[in-house]
């Protein structure tokens, strides 16, 4: 009740008018508007200098849109209000949805793509492989191998990099990964800690990548749950083609070296001691002796100018 009493009438009715510009600010500035309102002086409120803060404030606000105020007197707006009242919608009634400009504000949400990586480790060589599904169920699957012996874990965020890489060459903004190495995937989510020194900049690398992605959600899937899963560790494509058809596989060499941070980024102040040397014949000395350490100068001229 205390908020009603801080505004007139007439304020009440231009702050309306406030919030439906806000909630319909692209009509406004695409049409020319006509205000129907009871409130008569509205309009040379509006249009004209005034001395209230606020009304100036919002006035000011409207000026970007081209309203045209109309008396309601203009429109017969009882006669409307005894039509609707006499003549309700029925409760199974289907309202049109054909809205004008909807065109303009239709957004199609489509699916993420989905990104299936592995890495593998072997006596005679390291691969890594990934399969890319698009929201219209395509598919992409490449492998690489990998240029360097490695363990298992550095050959997943190989496969992992590798993959997020090419998403963003591809310009995919919504994505969701799937790695069948808990490990490597708990530790992208933060659960874990990487304790090996040679892992760090390569999930420093991919928690970069992952970042420059609008949307990006990675998630663990178990091998024996899932034939996703299987089919990275085969590199078959068994994803979501049927028997008879067939896919191209590409193959390529190919290593990570991640970036190095930026020198900004690692150097950083710890316990700076400033050093200030003076010289022994500085006049300043004496004085400073005595603020710090009461200590005066034996000859009694000087004395008299410092307690001065």
């Amino acid at each position: 009740m205390g908020a009603e009493f801080n505004y007139s009438p007439i304020e009440k009715t231009c702050l309306t008018l406030i919030s439906a510009r806000k909630n319909l600010r692209h009509y406004m500035l695409a049409h020319t508007v006509h205000l129907i309102s009871r409130v008569d002086p509205l309009k040379y409120i509006i249009t004209r200098p005034v001395l209230s803060r606020r009304l100036a404030k919002w006035a000011l606000l409207l000026l970007e849109f081209d309203i045209i105020y109309v008396p309601q007197k203009a429109v017969k707006g009882h006669a409307l209000a005894d039509f609707l009242a006499d003549h309700p919608i029925p409760v199974d009634w289907e309202l049109s949805e054909d809205l004008p400009d909807e065109d303009v504000f239709y957004i199609n949400i489509l699916p993420a793509w989905m990104m299936f990586f592995d890495g593998t480790t072997r006596k005679d060589g390291t691969g890594a492989s990934f399969v890319f599904v698009s929201p219209q169920r395509e598919i992409l699957t490449y492998s690489f191998v990998l240029t360097e012996l490695c363990s298992n874990n550095m050959a997943e965020y190989q496969a992992l990099i590798i993959g997020l890489e090419m998403t963003i060459d591809l310009e995919i903004h919504f994505l969701t990964v799937y790695g069948d190495l808990k490990l490597v995937i708990n530790q992208l989510k933060t659960k874990y800690e990487v304790h090996k020194d040679d892992l760090v900049p390569y999930h420093h690398y991919a928690i970069q990548l992952l970042m420059e992605l609008k949307h990006a959600t990675i998630e663990h899937v178990p091998r024996s749950e899932n034939e996703q899963a299987d089919a990275l560790a085969n590199l078959a494509s068994v994803l979501a083609l049927t028997g008879d058809e067939a896919t191209t596989i590409p193959v390529c060499a190919k290593w990570v070296i991640p970036p190095k941070p930026s020198q900004e980024e690692t150097e950083h102040e710890s316990n700076v001691v400033f050093v200030f040397t003076m010289e022994v014949e500085d006049w300043r000395r004496p004085f400073i002796d005595y603020l710090q350490h009461g200590k005066l100068p034996k000859d009694p001229k000087c004395r008299a100018e410092i307690r001065r």
